[in-house]
């Protein structure tokens, strides 16, 4: 299995429109034809649309596209921007007398980084259609990414900052990849476990560890809905309806698992989509392992290219302030 570029999987298109000023945008998945798609969810407190045709016993055999963006639930009326441009041209499941794109969406909780009044609008994700591209998107501070942040459970003030990420792989042909915005409650972690960015200890002079100071607390904090979900879409190049791949959604999570601790809360929506995008043969085995390894490393990708801003601090930052250097904005 060897790394490759995420557009290398083929099939798709990728575009990102953002509000830099008041830190929310949203990500876009184009499908070159209509895709099978599968959902998984785990965490707590999602925020979606248009998800239940991907439940495995829903009529729809396949979707448009997918919308990653900020805004909470507000954002949800982003979607509408998608649809409109599918539907200016023509794409879109035939029902007749039209054509009806079929867009799928997640939001996550960007609210508490920018400005809480500014959401992604039907005209940004609009504006995110007409910049996708076959080109490798931008990772870190951009897009779905650009109000991500982790390590909250003290609150904002002890958070990093963190984006978007992405990552692939190719196993003889069969090819997986992964991208997600990264919005956790908890910390993120290298291969053994240890946290390489998310909660700064009390004087945010280094790292704490999240998971460490839940279990040591009498009694846990009140509110811990202070801007969380991280948000991933699998592509894979192999033929597969969506009851596989809900399947490799939910092994895709391995690799939510392995980046972030903790993972999987009250407080986060954490989904996982998965799109197949290609007629390339494939065990659904192999491209769920696969999966969860791109969704990891994507993971670690987002948080390595989030730069500081909003008065959060970015993993580049951190590694200086490791060797000695000020932290400045």
């Amino acid at each position: 299995m060897k790394e490759i570029g995420i557009m290398e999987v083929g099939g798709f298109r990728v575009g990102h429109a953002q509000d830099d000023k008041a830190a929310t945008g949203c990500t876009v998945i184009l499908c070159d034809e209509m895709s099978p798609a599968g959902l998984d969810v785990r965490g707590g407190g999602p925020a979606s649309r248009e998800s239940q045709i991907l439940n495995p016993i829903a009529a729809a055999e396949g979707i448009n596209a997918v919308l990653l963006s900020g805004g909470s639930a507000f954002g949800l009326d982003a979607a509408g921007g998608v649809q409109r441009y599918l539907e200016e041209r023509g794409i879109g499941f035939d029902v007749g007398v039209t054509k009806v794109p079929l867009v799928s969406q997640s939001c996550l909780f960007d609210l508490t980084v920018g400005s809480s009044e500014v959401r992604p609008t039907a005209e940004m994700a609009y504006a995110a259609c007409e910049n996708a591209s076959y080109d490798p998107p931008a990772e870190g501070n951009a897009g779905a990414g650009i109000g991500c942040s982790i390590g909250k459970y003290r609150g904002m003030a002890r958070a990093m900052k963190s984006g978007f990420g992405s990552c692939a792989f190719d196993a003889g042909g069969l090819k997986v990849g992964a991208l997600v915005a990264v919005n956790a409650l908890g910390d993120v972690c290298g291969p053994g476990g240890t946290p390489i960015a998310g909660l700064l200890n009390p004087d945010c002079s280094g790292l704490s560890d999240t998971l460490e100071e839940l279990l040591s607390d009498v009694t846990p904090a009140e509110n811990l809905f202070t801007g969380n979900t991280t948000l991933g879409v699998v592509v894979t190049n192999a033929r597969m309806d969506k009851t596989l791949l809900t399947k490799v959604a939910g092994m895709a999570h391995n690799g939510y698992a392995r980046a972030i601790r903790p993972v999987h809360t009250t407080a986060d929506g954490d989904s996982i989509y998965a799109l197949s995008v290609g007629q390339h043969p494939g065990d659904i085995n192999a491209v769920g392992c696969m999966a969860a390894r791109a969704m990891e490393e994507a993971i670690r990708r987002a948080v390595r290219a989030a730069r500081s801003a909003y008065g959060l601090m970015g993993w580049e930052a951190l590694r200086q302030l490791d060797a000695g250097a000020d932290f400045q904005l």
